[in-house]
């Protein structure tokens, strides 16, 4: 079985109260059209995790992270097409320099309030309303979790932290 790894990140706004999301509208056959999610993408074949997180946010924001938060890391089952695992590196990008882009290929860029994200009042994928909450606790602590997905419906969700 084939592991793919990828970067999901969250950018914060400079009180904390928001991140950037892509509203993903802009493909019909995307499998993630009509959600907000964060930014980020799968690793190029000569990229580590954090150098794949800064290229993602520069290609999909149009902005340069400076200093960058590794919440935890997420290993999906039954999310891609071809089969495998997909490897997810969720990060906290507290700073950061330039004028985001309003839009890009896949949708428009948002702010959202991290309430609305957490209580998932915002189109998300299911598995969200789990590590959500980790991403943005009050004092958050390093996690790493497995999340298994049969045909979009969550079967599995667990977790350690550090």
């Amino acid at each position: 079985m084939h592991v793919i790894a990828s970067t999901l990140g969250y950018v914060l706004s400079s009180n904390r109260r928001q991140a950037l999301l892509i509203h993903r509208t802009a493909q019909a056959d995307d499998r993630h059209y009509g959600k907000y999610n964060g930014l980020g993408g799968k690793l190029e074949p000569d990229e580590d995790l954090v150098t794949g997180m800064h290229r993602e946010i520069r290609e999909e924001a149009g902005i340069e992270c400076s200093r960058l938060e590794l919440a935890g890391t997420i290993v999906w089952t039954g999310i891609e097409p071809r089969g495998g695992r997909c490897l997810g590196a969720l990060f906290r990008i507290t700073e950061w320099s330039g004028n985001p882009l309003a839009c890009n290929s896949e949708g428009d860029l948002v702010w959202a309030d991290l309430t609305d994200m957490i209580q998932c009042r915002l189109p998300m994928w299911a598995g969200d309303r789990y590590f959500l909450p980790l991403v943005f606790a009050d004092r958050p602590r390093q996690f790493h979790g497995v999340m298994e997905y049969t045909r979009d419906v969550i079967t599995k969700w667990t977790y350690s932290e550090l």
